[in-house]
């Protein structure tokens, strides 16, 4: 898993049938020290996150996993939105 920041939206008006209905976000990966690390990416977001939170995401086809027994195609998802985290 990794952390993240919500950092925008987006809207797809044709997509594939199994990505119908989902909440696709933009999420700027983040270190232990909330700095970015790497490029934004797009994330599939299975528990109602919005802009601005701290969420941790996963890649892979374990990206899929909670839309089972769907198998939408994506390869990174939203699996937690993050309280507070400490580095010490």
């Amino acid at each position: 898993m990794q952390l993240a920041r919500v950092i925008g939206e987006v809207v797809a008006t044709r997509k594939d049938e199994n990505l119908t209905g989902l909440a696709l976000l933009l999420v700027q990966p983040l270190n232990a020290d909330r700095q970015p690390a790497g490029r934004p990416l797009v994330a599939v977001d299975a528990v109602g996150a919005g802009r601005g939170e701290y969420v941790f995401f996963v890649r892979g086809k374990e990206a899929s996993f909670p839309y089972y027994p769907a198998e939408p195609p994506v390869d990174a998802g939203i699996v937690g939105i993050v309280d507070h985290w400490d580095v010490g």
